[in-house]
């Protein structure tokens, strides 16, 4: 087969529209995409409406074209719930059934208390916050006593915020660890969240050194497969996290989005084949949930504005699959992710250009289309859609 290698780039929190079950999600209304776009006046993303964007949803500026240059369409979640990680384990062939705990009242105390004598300090905050703005409220009080900031948010979250000068990264990390081996059971939250930050009291400013400790996924993955099946497997950004470092043969973290299209070109280069799976999270942790509306927009077109050289720089032999993981529509008071369809671009030298891949039924048929690219056993959920845009060269 012509196509020997996957480059999946997931626009984290990109989504395009509500799905029919929003409203059980308290999601009504919102279209990360579409919402942006008027808020806006319009979007400028002339690379991606050329791919067919704007053939999939309506987004004021980018208007459908006659003959897009990439097939598209868009997902809809199968799984329960609306986080990074049940969206990337669908796409990759795990479909979560149950939807991860949430805390909208903090955490029980006796859980708390248990975490505390884990490791040896008391601790701040422990209820549904803005990360943003619970360091605000209390990092003047956790640099005066030592004590880390616990936190969460409507997504299945146990976040842990400190100061760098209070408690060093290696050691949030560790007690980040220890909340993860804690968190299992009727507990066992999607990802517990090390939230690093530096500043003095009124300028506080989280770096990049957030790490995310997920669960372990459920069943063997897309990643794990092509691993074993001797093909290179690269994470980009956080999808080490995601996975647990699972079906990886090199990761590598990023600082922003530009840094993580910048890698995912020095991995295309390599030439090998496999998989390139890319999460961009600035879309997402910077502008999604702080409700940035107009740098949420500027992040679109910036990466529309570098999507050139990734195309240019593709292979023959490679697939380009762009989508997102859920929505975090920054126009809602909500602040965070919101239940959404994602959409499917999907660009090649050998693929059929143009075509519509229509309403898919899950994320996973990401995962079924790469294993029928790479050979793999056929998994369990997913229905392929490579006959529909695989044109062998002639």
């Amino acid at each position: 087969m012509a196509i020997d290698r996957a480059v999946i780039i997931v626009m984290d929190s990109v989504g395009a529209g509500e799905m029919p079950d929003a409203a059980d999600y308290g999601d009504t209304g919102s279209d990360t995409l579409g919402n942006i776009a008027k808020h806006l006046g319009g979007l400028n993303l002339p690379h991606m409406r050329e791919l067919g964007l704007g053939n999939i949803h309506p987004i004021m500026g980018v208007e459908p074209v006659d003959k897009p240059a990439s097939g598209y369409g868009k997902m809809a979640e199968t799984s329960a719930g609306k986080d990074t990680t049940t969206g990337h384990w669908e796409m990759t062939g795990i479909i979560t059934r149950k939807a991860f705990p949430v805390y909208p009242h903090g955490f029980p105390q006796e859980l708390i208390e248990d975490y505390e004598k884990a490791i040896g300090r008391k601790t701040l905050g422990n209820k549904p916050a803005s990360g943003t703005e619970i360091i605000k409220e209390l990092g003047e009080e956790h640099m005066k006593t030592g004590f880390p900031i616990v936190y969460t948010s409507a997504d299945s979250v146990f976040q842990v915020a400190a100061h760098e000068e209070i408690i060093s990264v290696p050691e949030l990390y560790k007690i980040c660890q220890i909340a993860r081996d804690m968190l299992t059971g009727d507990h066992a939250v999607s990802r517990v969240i090390a939230r690093p930050f530096i500043g003095k009291p009124g300028s506080f400013t989280r770096t990049d050194r957030r790490k995310d400790f997920s669960l372990e996924p459920t069943g063997v993955t897309l990643l794990d497969k092509a691993k074993a099946a001797g093909y290179e497997v690269w994470g980009v950004g956080k999808i080490e996290d995601i996975f647990c470092g699972r079906g990886l043969t090199e990761s590598v973290h990023i600082h922003n989005n530009l840094d993580g299209m910048e890698k995912t070109i020095q991995f295309i280069q390599k030439k090998s084949r496999g998989i390139i799976f890319t999460n961009l999270v600035d879309f997402d942790m910077v502008y999604g949930h702080r409700n940035d509306v107009s740098g949420y927009g500027k992040a679109l077109m910036e990466f529309d504005a570098f999507l050139p050289r990734i195309l240019n720089a593709l292979n023959v032999s490679d697939i380009l699959i762009i989508t997102a993981d859920h929505g975090c529509d920054p126009t809602t008071p909500s602040t965070d992710h919101s239940r959404e369809y994602v959409p499917l671009l999907v660009y090649g030298k050998t693929i059929k250009p143009g075509v519509n891949l229509g309403l898919r039924k899950t994320f996973a048929d990401i995962s079924a289309t790469v294993s029928e690219i790479l050979e793999l056993d056929k998994p369990d959920v997913g229905e392929s859609f490579l006959p529909q845009i695989y044109a062998a060269v002639v």
